[in-house]
C-alpha cells in the first residue's frame, strides 16, 4: 500500500473531535476536490510502498487507543483491509475517512463518510474535472458502508446554497439518521472557518443536522502532518 504519512495528533472533525489519535494517510484518491487540504495525496501523489504489516507495527509504537485510516482514499487500497483487521484485533479504536465510492469490507468502529457536493468539482475544464463529476456520488456504495459498521457522513460546506444539496441528498439514502449528518465549514484558516460557522452553526440546528469543528486547522493551522 502506498502511504503519504504516519502521525499522531488529534482527531479535528465530527464524533471525536478532540481525541488523540494515529493516522494512517494514505496516497490516491478517485477524485479531485479543488479545495482538497492534502493534495499530496491527490493532485500531486506521494509516498512509499509500503507492506501493511510494516505500518501496524509503527502504529502499534503509539500508545493511542484511536487510529484514523484516511488518505486520499483509504479504500482503493486493497490492504486496507487486513490492516484494519489487524488494529481492531489489537485493541485499537479504528475510524476509516472516505469518499464513499468504494466499497471494502473494513473493520471499523466508525465510517466517517464524507459525500462531495457539487461545490468540490475541479475549477478548470479537464479529464479530471468530468471524471470527478461522475465519480464522486454513489449512494449504493454509501448504503453499504453505512450497514457494515456505526457510520457518520461529513458535507463540506462553502456556501448556503450547498444545504439545499445536502438534504436531497440525505432523502435520497432513507436509512441515513439526521442525528449522524455532520456539516463542517469549509477552509484551510482558522479565520475562513469562523466567518462560515456564523451562518452554519444555525442552518444546522434549523435543518436537525450536526455541526464539526475543523479543531486541527483551529489549533495547527494547515499544516502537513496534523
Amino acid at each position: 500500500m502506498r502511504i503519504a504519512e504516519v502521525f499522531h495528533s488529534i482527531q479535528g472533525e465530527g464524533e471525536f473531535s478532540g481525541t488523540p489519535s494515529v493516522f494512517v494517510r494514505t496516497t490516491g484518491c478517485n477524485l479531485r476536490c479543488w479545495f482538497c487540504d492534502t493534495p499530496y495525496t491527490s493532485w500531486q501523489p506521494e509516498g512509499p510502498r509500503r507492506d501493511w504489516r510494516d505500518v501496524l507495527r509503527e502504529v502499534l509504537q503509539f500508545e493511542s487507543p484511536h487510529v484514523v485510516l484516511t488518505g486520499g482514499e483509504p479504500l482503493l487500497q486493497p490492504e486496507i483491509v487486513p490492516l484494519s483487521e489487524a488494529l481492531r484485533q489489537a485493541g485499537r479504536i479504528v475510524t476509516i475517512e472516505t469518499a464513499g465510492t468504494v466499497f471494502r469490507p473494513v473493520a471499523a468502529d466508525l465510517m466517517s463518510i464524507s459525500p462531495k457536493l457539487s461545490n468540490s468539482m475541479p475549477r478548470e475544464a479537464s479529464r479530471w474535472r468530468d471524471r470527478h463529476e461522475r465519480d464522486r456520488l454513489r449512494p449504493d456504495v454509501v448504503s453499504r458502508l453505512i450497514a457494515a459498521a456505526p457510520y457518520q457522513l461529513k458535507f463540506v460546506i462553502d456556501a448556503p446554497t450547498d444545504l439545499d444539496e445536502v438534504v436531497e441528498y440525505v432523502r435520497g439514502v432513507p436509512q441515513i439518521a439526521a442525528d449522524r449528518v455532520w456539516l463542517m465549514p469549509q477552509g484551510v484558516t482558522a479565520a475562513d472557518l469562523a466567518s462560515r460557522t456564523e451562518w452554519l452553526a444555525p442552518a444546522a440546528q434549523q435543518l436537525g443536522f450536526r455541526l464539526s469543528p475543523r479543531r486541527h486547522i483551529e489549533l495547527f493551522g494547515h499544516t502537513r502532518g496534523t
